[in-house]
């Protein structure tokens, strides 16, 4: 029997693994959302706002690293789904948007709400088509598919109304089955980079989200290299905190003392990231880049040898091409002596007394109560840095904005996080900004039951852009906040809600959300500290 396209949608979406879609009803998608209805292998998760549909998508697929999927109705609806789909395509979270559109007959007209969704998308989308027959279905599913996951993008489907109740002979099918060969590569590749290495006095290792399996190997390269080790926000936890090579992290929140001896070194390997911290990277250094996708190596960081393939492949390469190296002791004592001041000062900043309650304490609080495997949903702003800077990672997942830095990205990725693994603990830590931008979405984790925890630092201000006006001499405008009572906000909507407005009571009340059954908030009365490392 024939199936209509709605329903041979679903069974793709099947195929590729998808469990659910995030969207916001409209009329030019009813009929999906009929075949939605109608069956129980993928569930719709109906939220408040598009822009929160595609952030949900995109923290499930960087979670799982399987196909998201949001989708929303023409016009209006399809715009709102662009934030969203930008911190996919910023972080390279694969993807897939279905929109939509006006009928067959009324496309290019001037139907109400009608846009070009093809070129709306096109910043963003690798790939993005319009359906034009009921019989391209499962050819534009499929391509759509292959382009988001073999490329880690976004990719779009427009669909007008009518052809979602079409019946069609096009049938779901898997898609093909790709079987990965052992990376190879030749010895003088391999001695090309050890050469450049061994030139060394002064190495140092940047290490990302790209490294998660090649840690140990990372840490025996060190030793043998005599090299220090930073990471970015994403590299944050692959390795123990007594790590002896390890500086932390580097970049605004990062350890103070590093950005000194990063810009000494005079070889740096980087190690699955993309990122590189202005003003607080060396000028001169030789740079040799690892990384699977090499398109990667051209966010402006001056490579000089770049290496195509899997950190746990090409590491332990260079193991045995550095196995003659003498490191420099001297550098090694640097890196010591920077690892040991900043891990004192670390420790001393945590217990900074002030009322209302230091960042650096709030920070330290969480890191003593939340579980060592917790996923913490991290919004964008103040929260981000204090959070980089101060907090001692170990086994827990973070979430975050890594390129787009949005803010209200920490509430949504939570609700999708908890979808994807309910048995897990999930923390969103946001600020009172970013939660604003999201609030209408607490329904939403009440509306499927959701035990999440939300923690807000609560400054009633947007303290980041507070103190880069300071640090620029201008004048602040805009950026005082008119907050709601955020505990009666919560318990409106369903919520557990407690305050923390002292230090001395801050872990208690933390550790009292956290054991509580269900969805909980608490309102941080967070100090309005200028950021040390603003510029």
């Amino acid at each position: 029997m024939k199936q209509t396209v709605s329903e041979v949608i679903l069974d793709q979406l099947a195929e590729f693994g998808v469990k659910r879609i995030y969207g916001v009803v409209g009329d030019t998608i009813i009929g999906l959302l009929d075949a939605l209805a109608k069956q129980d292998r993928i569930q719709f998760i109906a939220v408040k706002h598009e822009s929160s549909a595609a952030l949900m998508a995109s923290a499930e697929a960087k979670l799982t690293g399987r196909l998201g999927v949001c989708t929303a109705t023409m016009g209006p609806g399809a715009t709102n789904l662009l934030n969203g789909l930008g911190d996919a395509y910023s972080d390279k979270a694969p993807v897939l948007a279905l929109t939509g559109q006006a009928p067959t007959d009324k496309i290019g007209t001037d139907y109400q709400q009608y846009v070009d969704q093809q070129e709306l998308f096109k910043p963003f989308a690798s790939y993005s088509a319009n359906l034009g027959s009921e019989e391209a279905i499962v050819e534009l599913l499929q391509k759509a598919a292959q382009i988001s996951l073999q490329q880690r993008a976004v990719t779009h489907l427009s669909i007008p109304k009518d052809l979602f109740d079409k019946k069609t002979s096009a049938q779901s099918r898997p898609l093909p089955v790709v079987i990965e060969g052992i990376s190879t590569f030749e010895k003088e590749g391999v001695e090309r980079a050890a050469a450049i290495m061994k030139t060394a006095k002064k190495p140092m290792i940047l290490a990302g989200a790209g490294s998660v399996k090649a840690s140990a190997d990372l840490e025996t390269l060190a030793e043998r290299w005599g090299a220090g080790i930073l990471t970015s926000l994403g590299g944050k936890g692959i390795f123990e905190e007594n790590s002896p090579y390890l500086l932390q992290g580097i970049g605004e929140g990062g350890n103070p003392y590093a950005k000194e001896i990063f810009k000494e070194a005079d070889v740096v390997l980087l190690s699955g990231v993309t990122w590189w911290p202005e003003g607080y990277v060396p000028q001169n250094a030789r740079i040799i880049q690892i990384d699977i996708n090499l398109d990667n190596a051209k966010k402006g960081i001056p490579v000089e040898l770049a290496i195509s393939g899997k950190t746990e492949d090409i590491i332990p390469l260079l193991h045995e091409s550095l196995k003659t190296h003498s490191p420099n002791q001297k550098w090694q004592t640097t890196i010591q002596q920077g690892k040991e001041k900043w891990a004192q000062q670390n420790e001393q900043e945590g217990e900074q007394e002030s009322q209302p309650i230091h960042p650096s304490k709030i920070v330290r609080a969480i890191e003593k109560t939340i579980a060592d495997d917790a996923i913490i949903a991290l919004d964008t702003g103040d929260v981000t840095v204090w959070m980089n800077r101060n907090f001692r990672q170990q086994n827990q997942k973070v979430l975050f904005s890594g390129y787009w830095r949005t803010m209200g990205f920490g509430l949504p990725a939570a609700i999708a996080a908890k979808l994807e693994m309910p048995e897990q603990q999930v923390v969103a830590i946001v600020g009172d900004g970013g939660l604003q931008m999201t609030l209408a979405d607490l329904l939403t984790a009440t509306r499927y039951g959701l035990n999440i925890t939300v923690f807000v630092f609560n400054n009633q201000a947007l303290q980041m852009e507070n103190d880069k006006i300071d640090a620029m001499g201008d004048r602040r405008e805009g950026t005082d906040l008119t907050n709601p009572d955020f505990v009666k906000m919560a318990e409106a909507c369903g919520w557990k809600g407690y305050c923390a407005d002292s230090g001395d009571s801050i872990e208690a009340v933390i550790q009292q959300a956290l054991n509580t059954d269900s969805p909980t908030l608490v309102d941080i009365q967070t100090n309005q500290t200028f950021f040390p490392e603003t510029e």
